[in-house]
């Protein structure tokens, strides 16, 4: 494994934000704490929350923890986890009724070139992501001579 990792530790970071991200975006009175929202939809959201930690978990655990497999397996799943908490957040545009915000709390949500913060975010992610997979699929086969071990 030589080289300078610059992909590994984009990822890594990634996976850091998405263990804690959801729980500074929901844990709040727009969600978790929203009077308006029935059980069902708050044990949803909390659904979600997990869903973070967990992907992050193996992000980290495919980038530093396994032992097996080959370096370039191991990096594309770690790739594969970091992306599904974003990707499902961007499926999740396409089901009837849904808002990234609440009317109410509009106003105290950032935007990026006009899009909603959430929409903009999953973007400006899946585009690290796939910088880091460049990046990471040239080091390693760069150092094996075109041939991934």
């Amino acid at each position: 494994m030589k080289g300078l990792k610059i992909g590994v530790w984009i990822v890594t970071l990634i996976a850091l934000f998405t263990i804690f991200a959801p729980f500074f975006a929901d844990w709040n009175e727009t969600h978790i704490y929203n009077p308006r929202w029935t059980p069902h939809a708050k044990y949803h959201n909390a659904q979600t929350m997990a869903f973070g930690p967990v992907l992050g978990a193996l992000t980290l655990y495919f980038l530093w923890g396994r032992r097996g497999g080959d370096e370039q397996s191991n990096v594309s799943l770690a790739i594969l986890f970091a992306s599904l908490y974003y990707a499902t957040q961007l499926l999740a545009f396409l089901f009837p009724g849904v808002a990234a915000v609440d009317p109410e709390f509009a106003a105290n949500v950032p935007t990026l070139l006009g899009l909603p913060g959430q929409l903009a975010m999953d973007i400006v992610i899946f585009a690290l992501l796939g910088t880091a997979y460049l990046l990471e699929q040239k080091r390693i086969t760069g150092q094996t001579g075109g041939q991934s071990r």
